[in-house]
């Protein structure tokens, strides 16, 4: 027999048929996979539903409907139970039967609509699904079957994708990523190499202008970064793996999973890298809050990754995280690895910094990761890359957030400075049909949504894309080769006219503290005067500060625009010299201490005002306020503690460090002081100098004391 389902080879798939039963990744996979799909055909059966908006009864229908195609393709080749090759011949039938009279949705954005789906993106993922569905039963089909299915339904929704709407066809987005990998892997499906040559070298197929491996060549920046960030980075994954694995098996002269120095894997491991020791994902621009390794895609790429690229022990460690594999040969292999692997210990990717850009050139992400005795991780995850949005090429790429600098921190199993992500609450059709919010706009993609530095109360880049496209940060330095203190830093220029800035994270492991000490050292240089917010997000609970405040009596807003008009302003104290506030998150305490200078302020805000339809999550925060020309913020983020109300125990409550000063701050360099409970002091200095002239010995003296050292940063 020539032909071959996309996917999974008849012979691989009787490999696969021995997991089912077995208490492996792939024999628990299976089983889900076998009872989900089942009880789907036996509830639902064959609908095909009409038009409806996004997050609807119909949007939902017809995304179940490839969703379960797909699966049952699978389970087909490996159960070889008719059951699942009948189901797919009826679904697919019936949408050939009224797909040829069907008229366009209707088009709730700028994206153009299918005839299914409001967006054209979801149809791309129809038939990309529905298309590996119809490989798995090619064989057992008749020729009236398959002229039906191929003229009435695929042929068409090709030309829809290749001919109507062309224009976004050859688009280097994450959109255009599924478009090619749809009407290349139906291409396959229904042996047209013509269609397929369109998806690999776009419609005018110089490789360059469109299609999957211009998509390839220029989406990712040289260490895999794509530039939307982490979620739609993920998203991206699927058509990546879904049609490369088509193509090694289709075109295996093509090396794909070779092509731009394997940048496949380098893409992958950018997504598996940038992950919160929990498996959650950074919110960096548009992002859910719970998007994580679970994800399909990434599932997808651990499995291949693994069989094709390397068999190490942290992608072992991913899928005992993920408990999963992709049905798949490659899951098989690694199903397998992990079952006869012993002492798995949690994922961890170290320290990295991973470089934005088509060249690298446009800033990046630092994040630095510390793993004690217990193999708790820290992490802190510094920002500082490219706006995420691109207007030249599509509307729909336009998820960049204004937060040049932003800090996330994670440890003790959850995010303690964090990032809200987007404003949308997906597939609730009430909530503004599950598309972005308005409130997406005026309050997420605002600076003072994230955790870096606003300058009178505006937004970086006056919240102007155009502008803010122009704009990316560069690394200051980034060292990690003594695990006790690691270092990075970023800068941003001109993002407010005038302003420049420089934050500097050191990871510090003190004998007297129970976790790494994360230093903060923001750097602010301006010829003129200006108010500086310095917003920090938590969750959890306040339990004491060092100083008095204000609750307020009647809420207000904080400001009028810039996102401060959804800051409901609850309390405010003025402090002099050092705050500290203090709260519960979890089982554990948090202390951030920081430096002040005259008339400083700390204000307890929460999200919510300006809200009449309750969209935004209620959540608090506290806005570190000073004023200046050039100015620094230094503060400590100390954990401490444990906290059970279950057995009544608290222990820790209050953390060792008392007080956060700046000790000198000039060209070349700035030098903070911690002290303890204890009296004991720590100084913590950064190098302000270039790159290149880091390494040289710096010579600071500050209160009579001469501080010399080698490097970007050092600790007395």
């Amino acid at each position: 027999m020539s032909y071959q389902p996309l996917l999974l080879n008849f012979e691989e798939a009787a490999e696969l048929r021995k997991a089912i039963g077995t208490d492996s990744l792939l024999g628990k996979a299976l089983a889900r996979d076998i009872a989900q799909t089942q009880k789907y055909m036996t509830s639902v059966g064959i609908e095909v539903p009409g038009h409806g908006e996004a997050g609807g009864y119909e949007h939902n229908r017809h995304k179940q409907n490839y969703i379960h195609m797909d699966l049952a393709g699978r389970l087909y080749l490996i159960t070889e139970e008719t059951v699942y090759r009948d189901y797919i011949l009826n679904m697919l039938t019936a949408y050939a039967e009224v797909y040829p009279t069907l008229e366009s949705n209707v088009s709730r954005d700028t994206n153009p609509p299918g005839r299914l789906f409001h967006q054209t993106l979801n149809e791309n993922m129809w038939m990309l699904y529905a298309s590996c569905a119809y490989s798995c039963i090619y064989h057992t089909l008749s020729e009236q079957q398959k002229r039906l299915i191929e003229d009435d339904l695929f042929k068409q929704m090709i030309e829809m994708f290749v001919v109507t709407y062309a224009h976004d066809f050859d688009i280097v987005h994450n959109h255009g990523l599924w478009a090619v990998a749809a009407v290349g892997i139906c291409g396959y499906a229904i042996n047209d190499q013509n269609s397929v040559d369109k998806a690999l070298y776009g419609l005018k197929l110089d490789k360059v202008s469109g299609g999957f491996l211009a998509q390839l060549d220029q989406l990712f920046s040289p260490d895999g970064y794509y530039m939307e960030g982490p979620y739609y980075h993920r998203f991206s994954l699927r058509p990546i793996y879904l049609f490369a694995e088509a193509i090694q098996r289709r075109q295996p002269d093509l090396n794909i999973y070779e092509f731009n120095n394997s940048v496949i894997k380098t893409t992958s491991y950018a997504v598996f890298s940038t992950a919160f020791p929990d498996g959650t994902l950074p919110a960096l621009n548009d992002s859910s809050k719970t998007i994580s390794i679970n994800d399909e895609g990434v599932i997808m790429a651990t499995s291949v990754c693994f069989q094709r690229y390397e068999q190490n022990d942290t992608l072992l460690a991913m899928a005992e995280h993920q408990q999963d594999v992709w049905v798949h040969a490659s899951g098989k292999t690694l199903s397998d690895a992990v079952a006869i692997a012993t002492d798995i210990k949690p994922f961890n990717w170290g320290s990295l910094f991973v470089t934005d850009g088509p060249e690298g050139e446009k800033g990046g992400v630092g994040i630095l990761r510390h793993r004690d005795k217990l193999n708790d991780d820290t992490m802190a995850l510094l920002w500082f890359g490219q706006h995420g949005s691109d207007h030249q090429y599509h509307s729909a790429l336009d998820h960049g957030h204004y937060d040049g600098l932003h800090l996330s921190v994670f440890n003790r199993g959850q995010e303690v400075l964090h990032d809200y992500g987007f404003g949308r609450w997906v597939n609730v059709e009430p909530k503004f049909g599950g598309r972005y919010i308005p409130e997406n706009k005026t309050y997420c993609k605002q600076t003072v949504a994230h955790n870096t530095v606003t300058v009178d109360q505006k937004t970086q880049n006056n919240f102007d894309t155009t502008l803010a496209e122009s704009k990316f940060g560069s690394k200051h330095f980034f060292e990690t080769e003594d695990k006790a203190l690691q270092g990075m830093s970023g800068r941003i220029s001109g993002y407010y006219s005038g302003v420049d800035m420089q934050r500097s994270i050191l990871l510090a492991d003190l004998e007297e503290l129970e976790k790494p000490l994360v230093v903060d050292i923001y750097r602010i240089e301006s010829q003129e005067e200006h108010q500086y917010d310095l917003p920090v997000h938590y969750c959890g609970q306040i339990i004491r500060t060092d100083f008095e405040y204000e609750v307020a009596d009647t809420l207000r807003p904080l400001g009028t625009d810039n996102g401060y008009q959804h800051l409901w302003n609850v309390a405010q104290g003025k402090v002099a010299t050092s705050s500290l506030v203090s709260w519960l998150q979890g089982n554990s305490y948090y202390s951030l201490v920081s430096s002040a200078v005259k008339d400083s302020q700390v204000i307890f805000a929460r999200t919510g005002a300006n809200d009449p339809d309750f969209n935004l999550r209620s959540e608090p925060a506290l806005i570190l306020r000073q004023s200046g020309r050039n100015h620094v913020f230094a503060s400590v983020l100390e954990t401490h503690g444990y906290f059970n109300e279950s057995i009544e125990a608290s222990t820790g409550a209050r953390g060792l460090v008392k007080s956060v000063a700046v000790s000198a701050n000039n060209e070349e360099a700035t030098i903070i002081q911690i002290e303890l409970v204890t009296g004991k002091q720590y100084h913590f200095a950064v190098s302000n100098r270039m790159e290149s002239e880091q390494h040289k010995e710096h010579n600071v003296v500050c209160s009579g004391q001469r501080y010399s050292w080698r490097g970007a940063f050092a600790k007395f």
